[in-house]
């Protein structure tokens, strides 16, 4: 699979020939500097963008060719996506924040569960104004999951975070991952990340540089940040 942006000279290879299989309730790491390809793949993976070259499945649906109904329709059903910032509505409470993604899809967590999955039944009637950045991420978090989606995709969720409120969210992704059977995929330039993973992805200059896995998953109390 392949992504290239423009025509010609000008042409952009994000993505040159990757080949990758992502494990039904497996925790993946995926890291590379600015500019390999990372968020390029995340969101190929996401549907929201397609492929130029190659293939892309979801289970035994083909993705790549897919109408802006299917893939609209793939995502709201099947994934729930975090990135580095948190985009809450500032106007709505924590509670009213979960509850609209809750509204969109047919068969939703309820919306205190959500909370409760990334510890935040105490926040639910503050603005995120009132609450802490890794609060807030975990807000995100919960609105990712309130739609119960078989895949979370997470860019750079710790990006814009300090290292113990880092670590903080880091361990909700695991608690979701390890309570709901999500599989989950987090890219990121911070090697520590793979130490948590089940396998790791290594990327450079659009390509897959190198597939690791881990003798043994760290604990998030291990990693040296």
């Amino acid at each position: 699979m392949g992504k290239t942006y423009g025509q010609g000279p000008a042409a952009v290879h994000a993505l040159r020939e990757v080949n990758l299989e992502v494990a039904s309730g497996e925790f993946m790491v995926m890291l590379g500097p600015s500019g390999s390809g990372k968020s390029t793949l995340l969101n190929l993976m996401g549907g929201l963008d397609r492929p130029t070259t190659g293939e892309l499945h979801f289970r035994s649906q083909r993705l790549d060719g897919a109408d802006d109904a299917t893939l609209t329709r793939f995502r709201r059903e099947h994934v729930g996506f975090v990135f580095q910032f948190y985009n809450l509505i500032p106007s709505l409470t924590v509670r009213e924040n979960v509850a609209l993604v809750a509204e969109l899809v047919s068969h939703p967590m309820r919306v205190d569960e959500a909370l409760a999955q990334v510890g935040l039944s105490d926040r639910a009637g503050h603005f995120p104004s009132e609450i802490s950045g890794g609060e807030q991420q975990r807000v995100a978090i919960a609105r990712a999951v309130v739609k119960q989606p078989a895949v979370l995709l997470c860019d750079e969720p710790t990006g814009a975070l300090d290292c113990d409120t880092g670590k903080r969210v880091l361990q909700t992704l695991l608690n979701i991952h390890e309570r709901l059977g999500t599989t989950v995929v987090v890219i990121t330039h911070n090697a520590v990340i793979a130490e948590l993973a089940d396998r790791v992805v290594r990327l450079a200059d659009g390509r897959i540089a190198a597939i690791e896995r881990p003798a043994k998953r760290a604990r998030v109390e291990e990693i040296a940040w």
